[in-house]
């Protein structure tokens, strides 16, 4: 039996600070009328907490608005001397991206409608070879094991045993929130640590970001792909899940080939809850995640093969019962304990 207790809470204000591959970014430039608008102010709102970005345009028109979080509705309101005010609604920042915004003060509405990204290709900008999940996927998707391994395998990249540009799955770097949560002991094949049982529960992951050749410099300690997540947080909207998960044995298959097999008990039962919403409306959040998971599975079921053994027996190991007491019998009397 395996269990595994998960508890996360998250407390924090409007003010997201700076963190490798953590949060998004906007930037484009603002003209009107073909020409460059200097000095404007450009204005980012997370409309679920009210939390707000601004910068200036610099010469030309730029501008660069870094370190936004994930995800959105943003508004983003251009202002400049003797110019209407232009919004722009309803935009979606993908992990790791730059939403690429231009416009021409003189030609566009006062307000602009909604404008998404459903690829990272539509921001613009390059950034390498990288496969995006947003929260709306990860809730969609099916998945087999309430893991993140069951997404990152999506990436046109991906091979088994999470490999990715054939190499080995130890060979990637994996961070939550920027931390790094490598699978370094590396006796399973899953990215994470804790063997089948995940570290941080799937339904606190807002976003994952899978890289295998980026151009950002910050990303590194990876030959495979850098696989980067972000956790849910907390709005001025009170909202939350209770969930569960039940899979056994009988929703194994039990043949290869024309070779069937007798399926052991294998148990996996998972259930529990989150909740996020406001302290101080605009101010302060938390979110909070509990998770328990309880797994009945069988041993290794390997046999030695011994003289009379079963030679369709599909647990049957070629090493010898006879290498095996060979080496028992010389730690017995070669051993210096």
């Amino acid at each position: 039996m395996k269990k595994l207790a998960l508890w996360m809470i998250v407390a924090f204000t409007a003010t997201i600070s700076f963190a490798q591959v953590t949060t998004s970014s906007i930037g484009g430039t603002i003209l009107s009328g073909g020409n460059a608008v200097d000095n404007a102010t450009v204005t980012a709102v997370l409309t679920t907490t009210n939390a707000t970005y601004a910068t200036q345009t610099r010469q030309g028109g730029a501008f660069d608005i870094f370190n936004l979080a994930a995800g959105g509705p943003y508004t983003v309101t251009i202002s400049a001397p003797g110019q209407k005010n232009v919004s722009v609604e309803n935009i979606y920042l993908i992990l790791g991206e730059n939403y690429k915004l231009d416009l021409d003060l003189a030609t566009s509405l006062e307000k602009i409608g909604e404008v998404q990204v459903s690829s990272p290709r539509n921001s613009g900008t390059k950034s390498g070879a990288n496969f995006n999940l947003s929260s709306k996927q990860l809730n969609t998707l099916p998945t087999i094991n309430r893991s993140i391994d069951d997404f990152t395998k999506f990436t046109p990249q991906a091979g088994g045993n999470n490999s990715f540009n054939g190499r080995d799955g130890r060979m990637n770097n994996i961070t939550i929130d920027g931390a790094n949560f490598n699978n370094n002991f590396g006796l399973s094949t899953n990215n994470m640590p804790g063997g089948d049982a995940q570290p941080i529960s799937l339904d606190a992951i807002e976003a994952v970001q899978v890289n295998v050749s980026p151009y950002d410099v910050r990303q590194s300690n990876f030959t495979g792909a850098g696989v980067n997540a972000i956790t849910r947080s907390g709005s001025n909207k009170t909202e939350g899940s209770i969930y569960t998960f039940f899979r056994n044995e009988k929703m194994i298959g039990n043949k290869v080939g024309d070779v069937e097999f007798e399926n052991k008990e294998n148990t996996t039962n998972i259930y529990g809850f989150r909740l996020g919403g406001a302290i101080k409306k605009d101010k302060l959040f938390y979110f909070v995640n509990f998770e328990q998971e309880n797994r009945s599975f069988p041993g290794l079921l390997w046999e030695s093969t011994k003289p009379g053994s079963d030679p369709n027996n599909t647990n049957l190991s070629r090493v010898t019962q006879a290498d095996l007491d060979a080496v028992r019998a010389h730690l017995k009397t070669k051993s210096r304990l």
